[in-house]
């Protein structure tokens, strides 16, 4: 079977998908992690590749840019390839001073102002949780292997953070209680993606810039960084991902 943008064969995707949004991070991963893995997608270069890590079955699957790519991918692995668990790995912006580059956040629940709930599901949804049950073993994993995340809410934009004319202007609208750490674009997606379909989602996330703020000290990680110095957060998932009952 296929969907349009997926050309994979079911028994060719995991039950469990690790998902960076860079098809080249997809790549590195299978290739620097993974054991007899196999390119099961190239449609439009968003890179699928299934192999053996530790002797557990993973895929590990771009989703590109944005909530409306990562809703796509999302949606068909879970409804037409019976994927059960997505752990989202990707980059992020850090929202409080005590963050520094490379610190590993793991969402606890995301706020959008986005209306993706509302054109996917006809819901005036702005903040969905992560799984409880894929976060608790995230969070095990973390402590059995000395890997330290910190967690916390996280906002998920349509913009990217260091484009916005006004981020403070952003940071007004978000709800005094949210007190988010961090940012990224594709996270909302998947946990409402997950919450509609009965799935389960987290999210991972390596903070790479901490200059979105002005308390914060001007810092930034460079591309080549953001693709390859990113090991730790990516060690985490799938060291989860093989926790997974």
């Amino acid at each position: 079977m296929s969907t349009p943008h997926n050309t994979a064969n079911k028994e060719e995707i995991a039950k469990t998908v690790i998902m960076p949004g860079d098809p080249l991070r997809a790549k590195y991963i299978a290739e620097n992690f993974l054991e007899n893995f196999k390119l099961v997608n190239e449609v439009r270069n968003m890179f699928a590749y299934t192999g053996n890590y530790k002797g557990h079955k993973i895929t590990v699957m771009a989703s590109g840019m944005g909530m409306p790519s990562m809703g796509i991918y999302s949606y068909e692995l879970y409804k037409f390839y019976d994927v059960e668990n997505i752990i989202r790995i990707g980059s992020c912006g850090g929202y409080t001073p005590d963050l520094k580059l490379f610190d590993i956040i793991l969402s606890e629940q995301v706020f959008s102002e986005s209306n993706f709930a509302l054109n996917a599901n006809n819901e005036d949804c702005h903040l969905v949780q992560a799984s409880k049950k894929l976060n608790e073993i995230i969070e095990h994993t973390s402590k059995q292997i000395d890997i330290p995340i910190v967690k916390g809410t996280t906002t998920c934009t349509e913009c990217f953070d260091l484009y916005m004319t006004d981020l403070d202007k952003v940071l007004a609208r978000i709800p005094k209680d949210l007190k988010p750490i961090g940012s990224e674009m594709e996270a909302f997606a998947l946990f409402y993606i997950a919450k509609m379909l009965n799935k389960n989602a987290s999210c991972l996330m390596s903070v790479v810039d901490t200059n979105v703020n002005s308390d914060l000290p001007k810092a930034n990680a460079s591309a080549e960084e953001r693709q390859n110095g990113l090991d730790k957060m990516i060690k985490l998932a799938l060291e989860s991902a093989i926790n997974i009952d």
